[in-house]
């Protein structure tokens, strides 16, 4: 009789096994990377809107900060020179928040407003907040035109809507 070469039921339930309880450990962990991934992201994606806000004030001073979020980016096309409603300062996924399909960028989604004192734009809020929360981030920030940039642990909600700061 001929012995058969291979591998028995029992070892590769067990090599299976192994397999599913390594996956176990890594996947919490890749889900948890991507979260923070996504939080740098939209922290970068602030400390950027209010360095263009910067810019823009300087720019178009009798303008103030800008009126929109895509009043920062490039339209699609940078025109030369940039201009008040195409200033080419941040880049059209983030100016336009992943329009048309709303995605956001990196997992959250931005909204800007703007407080205007006899026409002049003189402050601002960016909100950054997680489009689904604890999957694609676990808290919220936002900034005002003190570019300092604040978080909510909790990522319910945005945090900067009541504190836009006029520029004195």
């Amino acid at each position: 009789m001929r012995k058969q070469k291979g591998f028995s039921l029992i070892e590769l339930l067990i090599v299976v096994a192994i397999i599913l309880i390594i996956a176990a450990i890594a996947i919490p962990n890749l889900l948890r990377a991507r979260i923070a991934a996504n939080e740098s992201s939209a922290v970068s994606g602030v400390r950027t809107v209010n360095t263009a806000e910067v810019s823009y004030f300087s720019a178009y001073p009798t303008v103030g900060y800008s009126g929109t979020l895509l009043a920062l980016g490039d339209g699609g096309a940078c025109p030369a020179p940039p201009t008040q409603a195409t200033s080419c300062l941040i880049d059209n996924v983030l100016a336009s928040n992943g329009q048309p399909a709303n995605s956001g960028k990196s997992g959250y989604s931005f909204t800007y407003l703007v407080s205007t004192t006899n026409g002049l734009n003189t402050g601002y809020a960016i909100n950054a907040n997680p489009i689904t929360n604890n999957q694609t981030g676990v808290r919220s920030f936002c900034s005002v035109s003190d570019s300092v940039i604040r978080y909510i642990p909790s990522g319910g909600g945005l945090a900067c809507t009541n504190a836009i700061a006029p520029l004195l």
